[in-house]
């Protein structure tokens, strides 16, 4: 048995097969989701799960090396929630970090509907 805050399978185990530089996204309920990374759909209804739920989770349960934001997001609450987490992200253009969703080990799509609630998260280690 695992001792972990987690209690979705699903996400639990994708995370499980994360190593040093693979990227995790967190995705708003309206980013197009390429085939290819695994997906972890977390969103019920719009709003549920939010963005910054997810965030609070994946930033405690993970060795985050750093993030990538939209620039389109920057000043505004989701540079500031990633900042408040201790991740001071970069910045490329949504068309960017739209491009770089296939190379994705993981996206978990959420319930969030704020506009380019998005952030890419890169695995770093514990050593």
């Amino acid at each position: 048995m695992l001792k972990s805050e987690i209690l979705n399978a699903p996400l639990l185990g994708a995370l499980a097969t994360c190593g040093h530089t693979d990227t995790v996204v967190i995705a708003d309920c309206g980013l197009p989701i390429p085939e290819g990374p695994a997906v972890i759909d977390l969103a019920l209804v719009q709003g549920l799960l939010s963005f910054e739920q997810v965030l609070d989770v994946l930033t405690r349960n993970m060795v985050i090396e750093h993030s990538t934001l939209a620039t389109e997001a920057k000043g505004g609450s989701v540079q500031e929630l990633c900042e408040s987490k201790g991740l001071e992200p970069g910045f490329i253009s949504h068309e960017e970090l739209k491009a770089e969703l296939p190379a994705a080990k993981i996206i978990v799509r959420t319930g969030e509907s704020t506009p380019y609630a998005n952030v890419i998260l890169h695995c770093g280690v514990a050593f």
